[in-house]
């Protein structure tokens, strides 16, 4: 495990109005891991992934990405670095390709060797668990499951270095979502990816991540690897969390 976290959160504060969403959170996600965040409804779980991109800023404290402040990085890098799949997928209007080329094409150029070579579609289609046929199919006739799928081949087409997934099983039945989760875990070891997904299914985060946040209140109660957590974790309030949520 590489010594400096992805993501570094410290005194990380959010509001929005009246409501303290995030509250004092210090945390590290660890590079090269598929973390789950899990929690209550209302717990801050999205409010904290919104951050790592840069789709909301906090109202104080610090964001780290790689051990750089994460506004010191101009936000059109740090979303070709950071991908977002979110919890329902939108399609634009066109083929499946035009909206593969659409992310290629918005996407700016790295800022080092390592990604030179923009991604092939056909590739990434077959890495989201997509037959490359789909190319030519109208991308807003799709199926949930299939969109969720074509969304995440779309987020790679920048050649992320982490992917951010906020509940991407929510809306779809147990079987499509157990397949989004082994597409997953197959991309995070083929494409060596940090992962960060928010999601209510216990179980999907036990089988599929190898850390786990577990998040109440706005605030961070407990972190650690995934099996710990899940046998034997420090804090009442996680036992009492996953004893009700099985």
């Amino acid at each position: 495990m590489n010594d400096v976290p992805a993501f570094c959160l410290r005194q990380v504060e959010q509001s929005r109005g009246d409501v303290r969403t995030l509250r004092a959170i210090n945390l590290d996600i660890p590079m090269g891991e598929v973390v789950a965040i899990v929690g209550p409804s209302g717990a801050g779980k999205t409010s904290l992934i919104r951050l790592l991109n840069r789709l909301d800023d906090p109202s104080q404290g610090t964001v780290m990405y790689l051990g750089s402040p994460i506004e010191s990085i101009h936000v059109r890098q740090l979303r070709r670095r950071v991908a977002f799949v979110f919890q329902t997928p939108v399609m634009f209007a066109g083929t499946v390709a035009d909206n593969l080329a659409l992310a290629r094409d918005l996407a700016p150029p790295a800022e080092d060797a390592r990604a030179t070579a923009m991604p092939d579609a056909g590739e990434m289609l077959r890495l989201a668990g997509v037959d490359p046929e789909f190319a030519s199919r109208d991308a807003q006739s799709l199926s949930g499951g299939e969109r969720q799928r074509v969304s995440i081949a779309r987020a790679l087409m920048t050649s992320p270095d982490a992917l951010l997934l906020d509940e991407p099983t929510s809306a779809l039945d147990p079987d499509v979502a157990d397949h989004i989760m082994a597409t997953i875990r197959t991309l995070a070891e083929r494409m060596h990816l940090t992962v960060v997904m928010v999601t209510h299914r216990l179980e999907e985060a036990r089988a599929v991540s190898s850390h786990t946040v577990f998040m109440e209140a706005g605030s961070v109660i407990e972190s650690g690897p995934t099996e710990a957590m899940f046998t034997a974790p420090n804090a009442a309030r996680t036992r009492d969390y996953l004893v009700r949520g099985k």
